[in-house]
């Protein structure tokens, strides 16, 4: 791994912040896209580093820039990267805010919102696909080697898979509550993962 400055850090948290149109999970695709395609940090540090940006309090990618600022520069960076990340957003509202008022019917802006709003989905789809596929799936580097019969009982994490339907259905059928769920996928990660 290369050695990074802070400022490095700074501009590419700000940029994040700067296209994340469709809150944090869409910064995950973003940030996928900077820091783990680059190499500073791994596939399976990513996920993790999304599985407890999730479960603590606050915006997902805020969450995400302050691990990864302090992960590398300890509490100054996290700092850094959190003030970095939300940066963006702050200079767009206070623009916004002294001239929303003239422009809240316009029908360009109305439009622009219109397509803004499915590529923020498709976006944040993505990013959800790709967790399961990590998470459920045991995707073969060679799809031929699927032909066999016991390729197949190989090609899911068959406790991770087992327990999702089991919160899954749980969640529907007796509509326990998120914060349960979460618990139990921490204990769940912890025993078996």
């Amino acid at each position: 791994m290369e050695d990074i400055s802070l400022l490095w850090l700074f501009c590419t948290f700000f940029y994040i912040g700067l296209f994340t149109i469709g809150g944090g999970l869409v910064a995950i695709t973003l940030m996928q896209q900077t820091i783990v395609d680059k190499g500073l940090i791994s596939v399976e540090q990513f996920y993790n580093m999304i599985a407890i940006s999730e479960s603590t309090p606050g915006p997902i990618g805020v969450n995400m820039a302050t691990f990864m600022g302090y992960k590398f520069y300890g509490v100054p960076g996290a700092v850094i990267t959190s003030f970095a990340e939300v940066l963006p957003s702050l200079i767009c509202i206070l623009i916004i805010a002294r001239i929303i008022l003239r422009f809240r019917e316009n029908r360009c802006v109305q439009t622009v919102f219109s397509f803004l709003r499915p590529a923020a989905t498709g976006m944040i789809f993505v990013i959800m696909l790709r967790i399961c596929l990590n998470v459920l799936v045991n995707v073969p580097d060679d799809v031929r080697t699927l032909a066999s019969l016991s390729a197949w009982k190989d090609l899911f994490v068959w406790p991770s898979l087992s327990f999702y339907i089991l919160i899954l259905w749980l969640r529907t059928r007796f509509k326990i509550h998120p914060i349960l769920m979460l618990c139990a996928g921490a204990v769940f990660g912890i025993v078996f993962c």
